[in-house]
């Protein structure tokens, strides 16, 4: 048995058939077809107007390029201390904006709040031009501990972040899984809520490599074209991400296998809630869980077999 990551799971075999269908014959390259004009269309439907959507094939380039669009190298950028970009993208951000610094905020392994960021806003140093300018939040949808933003707190957030002049990212990894729980709409968690830039991730729910730049402010998505040919993330067979994104969004797919993840770890929740040793760090929300137990319970788990992340 295999618990160990959203990221070991296999393509959905309609996403792998849009990749075959688009790998025969000719198309327009560099993201120049009919896939991928297809793909923005789509994008600009599900989320309620016109979008400016490039694609990459990580998220760490999408993440640290969409902030790169946000920042200047003398601002920072305000995150929470187990956010993706500031423990595991390694120094990306830095690289990708040249130089702004990540400022970390809350140490529980929850959610960011408007209060959070109204103190810690009010606690940076201030001092022109000694002092970095804080030029952006990035908030993680759903969180590194599983946990779902609803709207009402997106838009507490962003609120507060547009009041100090900062621009708002989501890293949206698990976007999907996000709104399978919020039984919302995709505009809601995002624009409507005040957020400026999406990296919507697909390679987590069922894509073989493919994130999404969505910029909901054209201003913002100025010159994003040269950012991408620059750092080496303008493919030259782009249709494989036109095409697996068509794919992804067809009747409402990339919902249903979000829907069925979570289901899967809720369903893993009640089973674990049985076991008196184990104990769960956060409630379970989307497709994610974090389990305490003994180590002799969980050496014993991995001797039989069963694979964990640690």
């Amino acid at each position: 048995m295999n618990f160990g990551s959203d990221n070991q799971s296999g393509v959905s075999p309609a996403v792998l058939q849009g990749i075959v269908e688009a790998s025969t014959g000719v198309a327009g390259s560099y993201a120049n077809d009919h896939w991928t004009q297809a793909a923005n269309a789509k994008l600009s439907d599900i989320f309620e107007k016109p979008v400016q959507v490039f694609f990459v094939a990580t998220g760490t380039a999408s993440n640290c390029l969409a902030l790169s669009a946000l920042v200047q190298p003398w601002h920072s950028i305000l995150c929470h201390s187990q956010a993706h970009i500031a423990v595991d993208e390694l120094s990306a951000p830095e690289l990708f904006t040249g130089g702004a610094r990540l400022v970390l905020m809350g140490d529980d392994g929850g959610k960011l709040t408007a209060q959070l960021l109204s103190d810690t806003l009010q606690k940076l140093p201030a001092d022109r031009p000694h002092n970095q300018i804080p030029g952006a939040l990035s908030i993680t949808q759903c969180t590194e501990s599983g946990q779902v933003y609803s709207v009402e707190e997106i838009r507490a957030l962003t609120e507060v972040a547009h009041a100090a002049g900062l621009r708002v990212h989501m890293d949206g990894a698990r976007f999907s899984n996000a709104l399978a729980t919020l039984e919302c709409s995709p505009a809601d968690i995002t624009w409507k809520a005040g957020v400026d830039v999406l990296c919507l991730g697909a390679s987590k729910n069922g894509a073989l490599a493919l994130e999404a730049v969505i910029f909901f402010d054209d201003t913002l998505a100025k010159d994003f074209d040269l950012r991408r040919k620059r750092s080496g993330h303008l493919v030259s067979k782009g249709r494989l991400f036109g095409a697996q994104m068509c794919a992804w969004l067809e009747n409402n797919h990339w919902i249903k296998l979000a829907h069925k993840a979570n289901e899967v770890a809720l369903a893993l929740e009640h089973c674990l809630k049985q076991h008196p040793a184990i104990q769960l760090a956060w409630p379970v929300q989307a497709n994610e869980l974090f389990a305490v137990m003994p180590t002799a319970l969980f050496e014993r788990l991995k001797t039989e077999g069963v694979r964990l992340n640690e």
